[in-house]
């Protein structure tokens, strides 16, 4: 908002110097004159910050170095103290007010307020000070952002209560990974904001910020039909298919194909003129693309139509709320119907925190969801047989649950399918044997003869005869 004085505040390293190089760049990009006073940073320095991310600091752009007078340096000044809190505050604000009222900037920067805090030694006569500047930027319509490095008491609220506007930026360093940004809006008079903490990063060109996402601000009309998934067999236990908008968990041990469903409903879709998006956490794309390829999913040839988006993550990289960003804007700029994540192990590494990771999720699957995409997300349970954990539970928050299980028979290992939720309609209660071969999935008919599947070791209870051993106890092609 124009005509006010804002605080943005973070500890070093946090990126307030760059956001106040881009927020004078962009005014002087709308031909407005601008000011940058610094107390901490030279010129050079500042100019050379700006270069790094492809600016040019214009004639637009004044930079006043506010540095100490050399007379500082005077062993006979430095031990009067009159000196150095009294006369050297008055001469710092009175060079602020006398570049301001040469250059007549419309946006100002001031960096940074700890050099004027040291200054007034006392929290009285520094809140005066503030107060004045405050009335004498209003008086001239200047909009000014005041940067505060929050190295002297982090309780004091002095500046908080003068300023307009008051953004916070913080740092965290996880065990293992790059460092996480994020920014946070704590206080904006006469103006509805969106709260809480928003992940952020410095790239080339600038900060960028990723709003946390809020799915009810967005709806898309769609008409909720029901898909199919291409193999006969799978439709028969999803009822029929998947409905339009929704999500579907894959559940199951390493091994068990969770990664081949999720391809089979992409190849669906793209047969059906549809375009699709694979955000791959846990694999070498190089590696699933050989992987896929003998059994039917040509990846790379999908990729090169233009109708198949597959990028690898790097948990230890990307933010939650980027790792969000990028998969909205791919649905909504591509175009793209169905979503893959692969596997919510690795985007729970970008997040420890299982509360926060449900968070995420949750609004992420409402906002593909209303936009009438399919989200179909993997995890990967601990163990092969028996009573087996995820890692975190959202088998509350997806729409179908689809759950993949080893089983041993007639001493092999063998697979099985089953639907354990359906929302969108009713669904088959059978499990269903499948396996994995040239050509993709092969489900089999439901496994009638056997009890305890689920638990890794059945029961065999139909009858053993040579003309029905053979057919009943191995998967048949649909």
């Amino acid at each position: 908002m124009p005509g006010h004085v804002f605080l943005l505040e973070g500890v070093p390293g946090t990126g307030k110097t760059t956001i106040a190089t881009q927020f004078l760049i962009e005014g002087s990009h709308a031909g407005e004159k601008c000011l940058y006073i610094t107390l901490s940073e030279t010129d050079a320095e500042l100019r050379a910050g700006a270069a790094s991310h492809g600016w040019t600091i214009d004639d637009k752009i004044t930079i006043f170095e506010l540095v100490p007078p050399e007379s500082i340096l005077d062993p006979t000044h430095q031990q009067s103290l009159l000196y150095a809190s009294d006369i050297e505050l008055v001469e710092t604000i009175k060079s602020i007010v006398d570049v301001f009222e040469k250059v007549k900037p419309r946006r100002v920067v001031l960096d940074s307020l700890s050099e004027i805090r040291l200054l007034a030694q006392s929290s009285l006569k520094y809140r005066r000070q503030l107060l004045a500047l405050k009335h004498f930027f209003s008086r001239h319509a200047a909009t000014v952002l005041l940067l505060d490095d929050r190295t002297a008491d982090v309780s004091d609220k002095t500046v908080h209560s003068v300023v307009h506007g008051v953004i916070q930026l913080e740092e965290l360093t996880p065990n293992y990974g790059a460092e996480r940004r994020r920014v946070r809006i704590s206080k904006y008079r006469g103006t509805r904001f969106r709260g809480g903490f928003h992940d952020m990063s410095i790239q080339t060109g600038g900060v960028v910020v990723f709003p946390r996402l809020r799915a009810f601000e967005h709806r898309t009309a769609f008409s909720r039909a029901q898909l199919s998934s291409g193999i006969e067999g799978l439709d028969a236990l999803l009822g029929g298919g998947i409905e339009q908008g929704t999500s579907t968990l894959l559940l199951g041990p390493a091994g068990t194909g969770k990664s081949l469903f999720s391809l089979q409903f992409v190849k669906a879709a793209l047969g059906r003129g549809e375009k699709a998006a694979m955000f791959v956490f846990d694999e070498e794309l190089g590696l699933l693309f050989e992987r896929a390829r003998p059994l039917g999913y040509d990846l790379e040839e999908m990729r090169a139509r233009g109708v198949l988006h597959i990028e690898q993550v790097d948990a230890a990289e990307l933010t939650p709320g980027e790792f969000a960003h990028r998969v909205c804007t791919i649905v909504v700029e591509g175009g793209v119907s169905s979503v893959v994540i692969d596997s919510l192990n690795g985007y729970q590494a970008a997040m420890p925190d299982e509360a926060s990771l449900v968070l995420h999720i949750h609004e992420l699957l409402q906002y593909l969801n209303r936009q009438g995409a399919n989200t179909f997300l993997t995890v990967a349970q601990h163990g092969l047989v028996g009573d087996m954990q995820a890692p975190v539970d959202l088998t509350y928050l997806a729409d179908t649950v689809i759950l993949l299980r080893y089983f041993e028979a007639v001493a092999h290992v063998r697979r099985a399918v089953s639907i354990i939720k359906k929302r969108a309609g009713p669904h088959e209660k059978t499990i269903r044997e499948y396996r994995i071969a040239e050509g993709g999935l092969a489900i089999g008919p439901p496994l009638e003869q056997f009890v305890g599947v689920l638990s890794g070791v059945p029961t065999f209870v139909g009858n053993v005869n040579p003309s029905t051993t053979k057919s009943d106890r191995s998967v048949a092609h649909s």
